[in-house]
């Protein structure tokens, strides 16, 4: 079983148009409404591929009632705290050439009580777990050392946990010994307050990460792949290019890959590659199934030409 803290999750309507032109009409080819959010999706791609995946999720309205309804259609068990206020509502514009214009509503502000009850709710459940997953960007009205104080009450208990989070949140936790981080170059420059050039900065910033507390760090890159950096050693992977439909959820199902196949050395993160490359091949907020995931190839090195850039 794996335990998944959505913090900001929401609903999501993706809309696929041929172009888009500012101030124009369109038509949309599809529209799908999906259960979006960090964490949402790495549940949706647990789950879609046999494994069993419980996520607890603030969730206030009518969209709150949709989002639950919507994640256990997909056999995803469900810890509802419900909000005074409503889920956020989002709107993705894909077009042909994978390109995701989005429009998110701002989540909404938790009260000191809702937060509580959420991290209890969370701590309550994880018995079973494998591993726990604290994703997303924390939501108002909670305290950047929150998911740290999580952290530590997990560890401190012998639960298993990655966090997958941005800015200040994600630094905290990273003090309070997750076993495991994950986060894109964005992400990890802020966290290091570094400007990252080449593979071998990537390295050297998630070894720094790693001197703050983190156990292992996996960073991902898009198209360039993803880099793990753990006890055991540093490696890279890519998988081959795949025609790009959507990016939506790709990083979720990266972890997601890297935690079903062992959460440890090259042959995870090779599995988590494939994972990501699987759903970028896919129609946004989609989740790679079995099948999609088996027709990737990766490659994996650790002696990979660590001066390439990472960008461009």
């Amino acid at each position: 079983m794996f335990v998944v803290l959505a913090a900001d999750p929401s609903v999501d309507r993706v809309i696929e148009v041929d172009r888009l032109e500012r101030g124009g009409l369109h038509w949309a080819s599809t529209g799908t409404v999906r259960p979006c959010g960090r964490g949402v999706h790495l549940a949706r791609a647990l789950a879609g591929n046999g494994f069993g995946a419980r996520v607890v999720v603030p969730a206030g309205g009518p969209d709150g009632d949709n989002l639950v309804s919507l994640l256990r259609a997909e056999d995803i068990e469900v810890i509802r705290v419900r909000t005074e206020a409503a889920v956020r509502r989002n709107i993705g514009l894909v077009e042909p050439d994978a390109t995701v214009t989005r429009v998110n509503e701002i989540g909404p502000r938790l009260s000191g009580n809702e937060v509580r009850v959420l991290c209890d709710a969370l701590v309550k459940h994880v018995d079973d777990a494998h591993w726990v997953v604290l994703a997303g960007r924390t939501p108002r009205g909670m305290d950047p050392e929150t998911l740290a104080e999580v952290v530590a009450r997990l560890t401190g208990a012998g639960v298993k946990v990655a966090v997958d989070s941005s800015g200040s949140a994600l630094v905290e936790a990273v003090k309070a010994g997750p076993a495991l981080v994950k986060l894109n170059l964005e992400e990890l420059e802020s966290a290091t307050s570094r400007q990252l050039t080449t593979f071998a900065d990537v390295a050297d910033a998630a070894q720094q990460l790693r001197s703050l507390g983190a156990g292992a760090v996996l960073a991902g890159f898009g198209a360039k792949g993803a880099v793990l950096v753990e006890d055991t050693g540093t490696w890279r992977a890519k998988a081959t290019p795949v025609r790009p439909v959507s990016t939506i959820g790709a990083g979720d199902a990266l972890l997601a890959g890297f935690l079903a196949a062992g959460a440890e050395g090259a042959e995870a993160l090779g599995a988590a590659v494939c994972w990501a490359a699987a759903a970028v091949s896919l129609p946004g907020g989609v989740m790679p199934g079995p099948v999609d995931i088996e027709a990737r190839e990766r490659e994996v090195d650790a002696s990979a030409e660590w001066d390439e850039k990472v960008r461009g």
